[in-house]
């Protein structure tokens, strides 16, 4: 079984920079896209950032410029740096791995806030 454990969270003010991490163990045999998704209350939650095996990157049109995803394939780990932040992006935010299984696997999300 894979799990999924981020970490990284915390309160920082406007301007200011997080650096989320989200490690993968268990039965691992490969993992394809890794993903970061945040969400608020009472609202869907969201795709932020993903990357692919390879390392292809695609963002949120909110995030780009600000966010930059990584991934470090060797840990079974990916990164979301998260720069220039914005009250706007407090959220909780999640890690997802597609396991080359097909399984999907969720972490448990790490709450980021910002303020003004």
């Amino acid at each position: 079984q894979v799990r999924l454990v981020e970490s990284g969270g915390g309160l920082v003010q406007a301007g200011g920079s997080l650096r989320l991490s989200c490690a993968a163990s268990g039965s691992i045999y490969g993992i394809n896209n890794m993903r970061w998704y945040r969400q608020t209350p009472g609202k869907q939650r969201e795709l932020v950032a993903a990357v692919t095996y390879g390392g292809t990157t695609d963002y949120a049109d909110s995030v780009k410029g600000r966010f930059t995803i990584s991934r470090d394939n060797a840990k079974n780990t990916v990164f979301l740096q998260m720069n220039s932040l914005k009250p706007e992006d407090t959220a909780d935010y999640y890690c997802n791995a597609l396991v080359v299984t097909g399984a999907n696997i969720w972490g448990q999300g790490t709450q980021v806030t910002v303020s003004p």
